[in-house]
This record gives C-alpha cells, structure tokens and sequence, in this order.
C-alpha cells in the first residue's frame, strides 16, 4: 500500500472525516467510541 501512496498509520482507530476505521477486531471498543461521536455529532446538527 506504501508503494501505491497510501498513508498507514498503526493506531487503534483513525478519524478522516467521516470515515472511520480500525486495524482489528480488538480495538473494537475504540472504534466504537468514534462511531457513537460521530453519532452524537451529526445528531446535534
């Protein structure tokens, strides 16, 4: 994916707009923090 231009970065959870991922399933519990935020947020507007 580097080699192709791609950003990786090894965290739990990255935010990039609305996008939100992970790596694996073990960080499902922050990546389901994030999601709920965003709910919050988009609920608020």
């Amino acid at each position: 994916m580097k080699a192709a231009g791609a950003n990786y970065e090894d965290r739990e959870v990255i935010v990039d707009g609305n996008l939100i991922t992970s790596r694996q399933p073990s960080d499902l519990p922050a990546f389901m923090k994030e999601i709920i935020k965003k709910i919050k947020k988009m609920q608020n507007t």
